[in-house]
């Protein structure tokens, strides 16, 4: 199907660029969202009368967007999640967590402006790309953490998750010797 798009849409076109897309993408995404129109003589007539006032919304809200990126853009924001001694998490962070961090922290951000390439399933610094507008962005850092007393050592830079390894000398215990000893005497027999 062709459609008209209203808007800048990564990996597919600019905006008043008419360009082919699945039937199924259009009709579940680009149509209901008001990002397309489709390709016919009189969407494109309507179109042409509308380009000024479409290209005046969408710089007016890339600037918007701007001003909040500028905020934005370094900000840490933390969630606490329930974690194994090794720093895995019993579940992960999502987008959605992403976003209602990030509104709580006092921004706007809705789940589908995160981009989260695999979800966050160990504690720790993790940065995040937020799409406020096809062309601007702001990385923010997601600290996730079992307490917010953690999650302070974490933003100072301290390993939480360093699994101590004791060695049987380091706990004072002649294990070895009297192993040694055992094989020794088993080997007599």
């Amino acid at each position: 199907m062709e459609v008209i798009l209203l808007e800048r849409i990564a990996k597919l076109g600019q905006l008043g660029e008419t360009v082919r897309v699945k039937d199924g993408y259009a009709r579940n995404f680009l149509l209901p969202g008001g990002k397309a129109l489709r390709a016919t003589a009189a969407n494109k007539k309507r179109f042409e009368g509308q380009k000024a006032q479409l290209e005046a919304r969408n710089l007016e809200l890339k600037t918007e967007a701007a001003s909040v990126a500028e905020k934005l853009d370094g900000q840490s924001f933390i969630i606490i999640r329930q974690a194994g001694e090794t720093g895995q998490l019993y579940g992960s962070v999502s987008t959605r967590d992403v976003a209602e961090a990030i509104t709580a922290g006092g921004f706007s951000a809705h789940r589908n402006q995160v981009e989260l390439t695999a979800p966050i399933k160990t504690l720790g610094l993790h940065t995040l790309p937020i799409h406020l507008h096809p062309e601007v962005e702001a990385k923010v850092v997601i600290n996730v953490a079992r307490s917010p007393e953690e999650a302070e050592r974490q933003a100072k830079g301290e390993e939480i998750n360093v699994v101590e390894e004791t060695t049987m000398d380091d706990l004072g215990l002649e294990v070895g010797a009297a192993l040694a000893a055992a094989d020794g005497s088993l080997g007599d027999r």
